[in-house]
């Protein structure tokens, strides 16, 4: 490319530099009778501005292994361009975002109005727990996650001490049955929701150690 040249050293001088009388750029070598242009204080723009300045010349010099590469010369009119470029890109895309952004806004307002009233809605939950034909009382019931519960009276029946919204999970248990969970809904979008619930009874079975009761028998003869 025009704009491009590569550093390197085919053939490494083997004089000390630091040997060499000290110069405005580098050192004096005594040996071959020139100047050493120290590159090593250089950084890439100021090596591509000595080489442009000297391209004419044979030039010795110091540099270390990371400074031989390729260098590539800036080109201010193109720089100019590409900036004005970005400039034009980055504010399209950001006038994009902010449009993006508004419409997605928008869609999700419109679209969440109805879910959201849903959730926050809150219901007061009561009802009647049986056993298939009789009712039960002192059935435990418990918000799952909570230590929030109550029971049922004598009847059987119960009110829950708080209300509770679409997606609440009601633990019931007693002893003897089997617990059940009842997840409240509301289909029918009532501030009140009735119960009934029948407990099933539990099979239970038994594990421990056996304990074997020895004959008492008594010592005295009749």
């Amino acid at each position: 490319m025009k704009n491009q040249f590569s550093l390197e050293i085919n053939q490494p001088c083997t004089e000390n530099f630091n040997d060499f009388k000290p110069t405005q750029k580098g050192g004096f070598c005594g040996s071959c009778q020139k100047e050493v242009i120290d590159f090593t204080k250089m950084n890439s723009d100021e090596i591509i501005i000595f080489f442009k300045n000297n391209s004419n010349k044979n030039t010795c010099g110091k540099f270390k292994n990371n400074q031989l590469k390729t260098y590539q010369e800036k080109s201010s009119k193109r720089k100019k361009i590409n900036f004005w470029s970005g400039i034009g890109i980055a504010c399209l895309a950001l006038f994009s975002f902010n449009s993006s952004y508004a419409q997605t806004n928008k869609t999700n307002f419109d679209s969440s109005k109805s879910t959201i009233k849903k959730q926050d809605e809150k219901f007061t939950v009561k009802g009647t727990v049986t056993d298939g034909t009789n009712s039960l009382p002192g059935v435990s019931i418990l918000l799952e996650g909570t230590t929030i519960g109550t029971e049922t009276d004598f009847d059987g029946n119960f009110k829950f001490p708080t209300t509770l919204k679409t997606g609440a999970i009601l633990i019931f248990s007693y002893v003897g049955m089997e617990s059940q969970k009842i997840t409240i809904t509301n289909v029918n979008s009532t501030s009140t929701i009735n119960l009934k619930v029948n407990m099933k009874l539990d099979s239970c079975t038994l594990l421990g150690k056996v304990a074997v009761k020895k004959v008492y028998k008594s010592k005295n003869k009749f």
